[in-house]
């Protein structure tokens, strides 16, 4: 059992010791501080124990929602949670009546890519040395979920 809570100032060292042990370029402390005074969107994800297995964060402009960060403990990845996290986020944004949900995953995050696929998602363009990287910088894929298709055509 997963359940999503807000996430609050109290979870921000937790969220970034996750965010660093999971990412060679992790967001940093004040991203996270930042993101939660913008008035972002934000989750922890704990199990029945509640130990938090992942986060993530969103940005709602108008009809588009922003996936932000993603990310899943690494001891507790490829177990369905990145999934549950996902389908949490396009729920939400059904819900706040977003037509797209759009997000950018490094060009070398293949299982990322994967899972995104799985639930509908579609690459919309490459963005051009957009992550930092350890020889230079990385191709990021923009991909996007047209929420207002799935309201004519039913859930995928």
């Amino acid at each position: 059992m997963v359940s999503p809570r807000v996430m609050t100032n109290k979870d921000l060292q937790l969220v970034h010791n996750i965010e660093c042990s999971a990412n060679q370029f992790p967001w940093t402390l004040k991203n996270f501080s930042d993101s939660l005074d913008a008035g972002h969107y934000a989750w922890v994800y704990s199990d029945a124990y509640d130990v938090v297995l992942g986060y993530a964060i969103v940005q709602l402009v108008l009809d588009e929602a922003h996936l932000l960060n993603l990310c899943v403990r690494p001891d507790m990845q490829r177990q369905g949670y990145g999934r549950f996290i996902l389908e949490h986020i396009i729920d939400f944004s059904k819900a706040r009546s977003a037509s797209i949900v759009v997000l950018e995953v490094r060009e070398s995050n293949k299982k990322a890519q994967n899972l995104y696929e799985q639930l509908g998602f579609n690459e919309m363009s490459v963005r051009r040395a957009y992550y930092p990287a350890e020889n230079g910088r990385e191709n990021a894929i923009l991909m996007g979920l047209d929420l207002s298709m799935l309201s004519i055509f039913g859930d995928i």
